[in-house]
């Protein structure tokens, strides 16, 4: 793969492999941020059922999720800049799941105003899934590659 350097120290400290497989630092934190995107759904997701109890404008966006979805936005429009075709694919996906979330909340602000349980945000987690599995295929890959190059 050819080194980068669009960024300077930034690509110095992301851009390079990790030294396990050919699996890169970025490809490692975007798929680490996917898991934490998870912890902070659940998080907000109960948050919002406790807040839909007291009132439905007492229902706001969960901060910490907010912004760990635009650090991954940006891990992954970065990513996009150390390898196109799999960072382009990131993106398109990462922007799907910033997109369902912000559907999601306002479908949650719906529901509470219209006094009915908060459903699960299923959207959200089908998007989340598809990431995940995307980023773990990119991540991953070299565990499965020896059984795959058998095959192929």
């Amino acid at each position: 793969m050819p080194q980068v350097n669009i960024f300077g120290p930034i690509d110095a400290a992301l851009g390079v492999e990790l030294g396990i497989g050919d699996v890169l630092v970025v490809e490692a934190l975007i798929l680490g941020l996917i898991l934490v995107n998870f912890i902070t759904r659940r998080l907000a997701h109960g948050r919002h059922v406790s807040q839909s109890e007291e009132s439905a404008e007492a229902v706001t966006r969960f901060l910490p999720h907010e912004l760990l979805n635009i650090v991954l936005l940006l891990a992954s429009f970065y990513y996009m800049t150390v390898d196109y075709h799999p960072g382009m694919v990131m993106s398109a996906l990462v922007v799907g799941l910033v997109i369902t979330d912000f559907f999601e909340f306002e479908a949650r602000k719906a529901e509470a105003r219209r006094g009915v349980p908060l459903d699960r945000p299923k959207g959200s987690l089908a998007a989340s899934v598809l990431v995940l599995a995307y980023a773990g295929y990119q991540a991953l890959f070299f565990l499965l590659a020896g059984p795959v190059s058998t095959v192929i």
